[in-house]
Formats: structure tokens, sequence, C-alpha cells
């Protein structure tokens, strides 16, 4: 048998391809916390901070102006009791947030193939949106579209771009 030039021709190693990095996913889902924590964090922050006195003298007539009655026909200090429960859940939600999200941006950047990381940002959009009744649907759309993008973008593909030589 004899070897023909092609067999003997050293073989190029093929390079892998570039490492993928989420870095926009990480981005968007950096800025859902974010928003998630100034939107939650505040409101939680200004209700724990006022007394019963301030709330109905302050902040009770500004949310009726805006047609946000959480009394609705009753006392202020049923309002102040309803404020003050709205208030713990958003910081229970905030910190859900905040927890699952930390969590997906870590195991985002420790390993950035995975493509089940993006569950971690579908489950704190999904805890943004129930976890605020529904206020911040455009946050924990920030979270949803984090999440897609790990479902679609693929670390072993090759881009179409360029020749295939």
């Amino acid at each position: 048998m004899s070897a023909t030039v092609t067999d003997l021709m050293p073989v190029a190693p093929v390079a892998p391809p570039p490492a993928l990095r989420r870095t926009a996913e990480v981005w968007l889902a950096g800025a859902g916390m974010v928003l998630s924590a100034l939107f939650l964090g505040a409101f939680t922050l200004v209700v724990n901070r006022l007394d019963e006195g301030e709330f109905t003298a302050n902040l009770y007539p500004e949310m009726q102006r805006i047609g946000l009655d959480l009394a609705a026909g009753g006392a202020a200090a049923d309002a102040y009791d309803a404020a003050r429960t709205l208030a713990a859940w958003f910081g229970v939600t905030l910190m859900v947030v905040l927890l699952l999200g930390a969590t997906g941006v870590f195991v985002a950047r420790r390993r950035p193939g995975r493509r089940t990381t993006g569950w971690f940002f579908a489950a704190a959009g999904l805890v943004c949106l129930v976890g605020s009744q529904l206020i911040l649907y455009p946050v924990a759309f920030l979270f949803f579209v984090s999440a897609g993008m790990f479902a679609l973008r693929r670390p072993g593909e090759r881009p179409d771009l360029g020749s295939t030589r």
C-alpha cells in the first residue's frame, strides 16, 4: 500500500468555536433586577418609613388622586394596613427576584453554554410579574427576553456568515 500525497500532508487542527459569552442576557437580567429594586424597593421603603398619621396626611391623598384607593371606601386606617401589607408583599417579591436573578447571573458567568440557566431568569420574571400583581410587566418582560435568549442561542453553532471553506 502506498500513501497518497493527501495522506502525507499534515492536517491542520480545527479550532473550536469561540466561547459564547452571555453578555446580552446578563445585561437584560441585570436591568430587570435594578428596575425591580427601584420600583418594588422604593414602594416598600416609603410605606415602611411612614407612620399612620403621615400616611393619612401625605401619601393616602396622593394615592387616591391617581386612582389607587386601597381602602375602597373604608377608613384611612384600613388603607394604611392595606398599604403596609402590600409593601411587605413587594419586599418579599423583591428578595425572591433578586435571589433568582443573582443565581442566574452567577450560573450564566460560570457555565455560559448551559441553556438551562434561562430557567432562573424565567422564574425571576414570573415572580416579578405575579408578585407585583401584574404592575411590573415591562420589567418581567426583560427577564423573559433574557430567558428566551438562553433558549435560542446555542453555544456550539458557528455563525452563518462568510465562506464555509
